[in-house]
């Protein structure tokens, strides 16, 4: 199980955490986007794995898991002479925030609604309550 929301308030955060907080992305997704971001024009994923100084595989993989969550998009590069290969380039900040509110936003709405349940089943009625005694 996670930890729990008292520990989570408890720890310092910062805006590099969101990623795994929200989706679970690992360090090395995070250095992928971060490699993306500082790059100058979009990379392949030959070119990602050298600048994160991993194997094309492992780079390969964390470039799946940000493309699944919407941190990264892929664009596909046509040769004159036929063939193609693939470029990747962060997504829009704002779009990967409004994402992670809309996220947020649910899950508020959903704890809100199981703060609910818990009151409603665990509610004691007023007329069984323990007469005091005099």
């Amino acid at each position: 199980m996670p930890d729990s929301m008292t520990e989570q308030l408890r720890q310092d955060m910062n805006c590099e955490g969101l990623p795994e907080c929200f989706h679970g992305l690992k360090d090395l997704d995070r250095k992928c986007f971060q490699a993306l971001v500082e790059a100058e024009e979009p990379l392949t994923v030959d070119d990602l794995a050298e600048r994160v100084d991993r194997e094309r595989s492992t780079a390969y993989r964390a470039v799946q898991r940000l493309l699944q969550t919407g941190f990264i998009e892929k664009e596909q590069i046509n040769y004159d002479q036929g063939g193609y290969y693939h470029v990747y380039s962060p997504t829009d900040p704002s779009k990967i925030t409004d994402e992670m509110q809309r996220m947020l936003n649910d899950w508020y709405a959903k704890m809100g609604r199981l703060i609910q349940e818990f009151e409603n089943k665990y509610e004691q009625p007023e007329n069984s309550a323990p007469a005091a005694e005099s």
